[in-house]
């Protein structure tokens, strides 16, 4: 795996966005009208632009896969980061939307363990078109070792039950189940 740049922002925003088009929980969270596409675009963008700052955004070596990792105690609030949250609320979730996703991010946080840091892994997505071939669980198998080598914990939501099989394999374990309108399914590793 390799580290991404800035410059393979665009590249990641359309791995993301095909990938995501209908996750339950991307949906969850972008307001659904005729410019959801767009929105969910935005989404990724805001993603890329806050794990860029705070986390690691890795691209598989042959750039059809990609992680967005993110170190949530080393988020802090700047000018950038309220002008991306604005833009977040305008653009993508909908200003009479915002208390509901910010009261669903509050209660996956809460699970998170209050004395040791997490390694947390936002989005992992394959091109649509090379799904089921790998990619993903070599790319993810490199994220659980990079979070053994930080020595944390990994944590992870999926709102899609298929998904679940996938990481109780690679040894995540579901510690809570939150219901959204759609089960999420908040999951860390064991070791």
């Amino acid at each position: 795996m390799i580290k991404a740049t800035s410059n393979d922002k665009p590249l990641v925003v359309e791995i993301l966005s095909k990938a995501f088009d209908t996750n339950n929980s991307v949906n969850y969270t972008v307001k659904q009208d005729e410019k959801r596409k767009e929105r969910i675009k935005k989404l990724m963008e805001y993603s890329f632009d806050v794990c860029y700052l705070f986390g690691t955004i890795y691209l598989s070596n042959d750039k059809i896969a990609c992680a967005l990792t993110l170190l949530p105690e080393s988020k802090k609030t700047t000018l950038k980061t309220i002008a991306l949250d604005a833009q977040l609320a305008i653009k993508v979730i909908g200003l009479d939307r915002v208390k509901r996703v910010l009261s669903r991010e509050s209660k996956i946080h809460s699970g998170y363990p209050k004395e040791q840091p997490v390694f947390y892994l936002w989005f992992l997505g394959v091109d649509p078109a090379h799904q089921g071939k790998g990619i993903g669980k070599s790319l993810l198998n490199e994220i659980i070792a990079e979070s053994k080598q930080k020595k944390r914990p990994l944590y992870l939501e999926t709102s899609m039950p298929d998904n679940v099989p996938f990481y109780l394999k690679r040894g995540f374990e579901v510690y809570n189940q939150l219901n959204f309108g759609h089960t999420l399914y908040c999951m860390r590793t064991t070791s």
